[in-house]
């Protein structure tokens, strides 16, 4: 019996050790990890870190996110090095691990605070990220137990990893605290310039041909080729043949007679008001003669004017022409003027018009006057009889696949000495009326905030509650991070390989 109760006690306490080794491997089983977070001019740094201490090996897998374009560092050397006091140790590897990954492995030699300074040799020069507040502890416990109070984490955050974010068009960037004045929204009439269009017309009468099938609304036409003829051989009168063949034979005659004259002259046998009856008329028909050069027997042979493209025909193949009737019209499509009327209630604010951003209806894109090489041409000192508004006039250099004759939204801005908050329109998600963005935890974490907003600019929205400057938000790709929240909560590790 004494037995039986001695092997029930040695089972408790045996399997109340086994219980107690599992609760200890349960409490460890996630291991925390350091969260290197740091900007300089050309890069961002995100590394996820075993904690650092001594005589132990610590895995620094490292992200290198060019800023320039939120792309990975896919070439260059980097250096690593956890220097504490006045010693340190490095390591430098010539290459990634994986494309913008570089995995790192120290074992720290003495405990204390130090920082991590990482070195970047790439084509383009050389560059350095220090990551200040490091500590490394004397035992593996103590320094576990500190990541694990510093370990940055989220209940309503949404993952989504620098792999991801590598493959989409991604970025990140602070609110800008700037001038933001009065933003005039209004649509603009799309016409060509006063020196952009010519009106191509006939200069005879007669029947019009279009000799090919290069003649055609949108084709495109140098200066000097032969766009058509107008020939009026056929008609009974006002026949352009008739005129010429005339013009030339009393020219021929004129030219004969004065030269006959003029030998005369010169021997004394007729008078010099005989000569002078008999030049005048040579110039006259001359005159006439030459007037009638391009219009050859088979017709007029009309060229274009310009370099550009056949914007609209008027007439068509086989009608009969008036002189001076408009055949077609020729544009340049370069450098475009923006017709737009706003209200008569900007009048006091017209004059501090100094830019605009200008929105395609075709493709939705924004685009600075700056961009387009544009300027204010004229602000309207009175308003339209047709309509009571007020005209706003504007160039700009076609460089969006802008059609005259169509129309855009237009955001005319006014100076201001007000600074406001402002974030990139491609940084706001709205839904139901309601504006929200994505705050940046870490690199891999963001979280959505609402704000609300003031005036927008067509590529600037000011922001009035909700953020302040020192937070780095989503700017491009906040959809992308939307799509990631709807799938569901994931592991902040489940992107890499450890």
């Amino acid at each position: 019996m004494k037995k039986f109760v001695f092997l029930v006690l040695y089972l408790a306490v045996v399997m109340g050790c086994n219980t107690t080794e599992e609760n200890s491997t349960d409490e460890h089983a996630h291991e925390a990890k350091l969260q290197l977070i740091a900007y300089n001019n050309d890069f961002e740094v995100f590394a996820e870190a075993d904690p650092f201490s001594v005589g132990n090996n610590s895995g620094i897998l490292t992200h290198f996110t060019w800023l320039d374009s939120f792309k990975p560092l896919r070439l260059g050397k980097v250096t690593v090095s956890l220097i504490v006091g006045t010693d340190g140790i490095r390591q430098t590897l010539d290459e990634p691990t994986r494309e913008g990954i570089y995995a790192f492995v120290l074992q720290p030699q003495f405990s204390g605070r130090g920082r991590v300074i990482f070195s970047i040799e790439t084509d383009k020069g050389k560059s350095e990220i220090v990551v200040d507040g490091i500590f490394v502890f004397s035992d593996s416990h103590s320094a576990e137990h500190d990541a694990e109070d510093k370990e940055i984490t989220s209940s309503s955050g949404v993952v989504f990893t620098k792999e991801q974010s590598w493959k989409t068009d991604f970025a990140t960037d602070f609110p800008k605290q700037e001038p933001f004045g009065q933003v005039i929204k209004t649509t603009a009439l799309i016409k060509p310039t006063p020196g952009g269009e010519f009106i191509v017309s006939s200069k005879t009468n007669g029947i019009v041909s279009f000799t090919d099938n290069s003649v055609l609304e949108g084709k495109t036409v140098t200066s000097g080729q032969v766009l058509f003829s107008v020939s009026g051989s056929e008609l009974a009168e006002n026949n352009i043949a008739v005129r010429f063949a005339e013009a030339k034979s009393n020219f021929e005659k004129a030219e004969a007679d004065y030269n006959r004259l003029r030998e005369l002259a010169e021997e004394k046998i007729i008078s010099d008001r005989e000569l002078r009856q008999a030049k005048n008329q040579y110039e006259n028909a001359k005159a006439v003669y030459d007037n009638l050069k391009n219009f050859s027997s088979g017709g007029q042979n009309v060229f274009s004017p310009m370099n550009g493209y056949i914007k609209q025909l008027f007439v068509s193949n086989g009608m009969y022409l008036e002189p001076g009737q408009p055949v077609l019209s020729i544009a340049q499509n370069n450098m475009l003027m923006l017709h737009a009327d706003v209200q008569q209630k900007y009048m006091p604010v017209l004059d501090s018009i100094r830019s605009a951003n200008i929105r395609t209806l075709h493709d939705n894109k924004t685009y600075s006057l700056h961009e387009l090489n544009g300027r204010i041409l004229s602000v309207g000192k009175s308003v339209h009889a047709n309509n009571f508004l007020i005209p706003v006039v504007l160039q700009v250099e076609n460089k969006s696949g802008l059609l005259t004759g169509s129309f855009v939204e237009l955001y005319l801005k006014t100076v201001t000495n007000t600074r406001a908050l402002t974030l990139p329109n491609t940084a706001l998600l709205e839904e139901q009326g309601i504006y929200s963005v994505f705050v940046q935890v870490t690199p891999e974490l963001f979280e959505k905030q609402e704000v609300k907003t003031g005036t927008t600019d067509g590529l600037k929205t000011e922001i009035l509650h909700g953020l302040s400057k020192e937070d780095r938000i989503v700017t491009n790709g906040a959809v992308l991070v939307k799509l990631a929240q709807n799938t569901g909560a994931l592991d902040a590790h489940s992107g890499h390989v450890h």
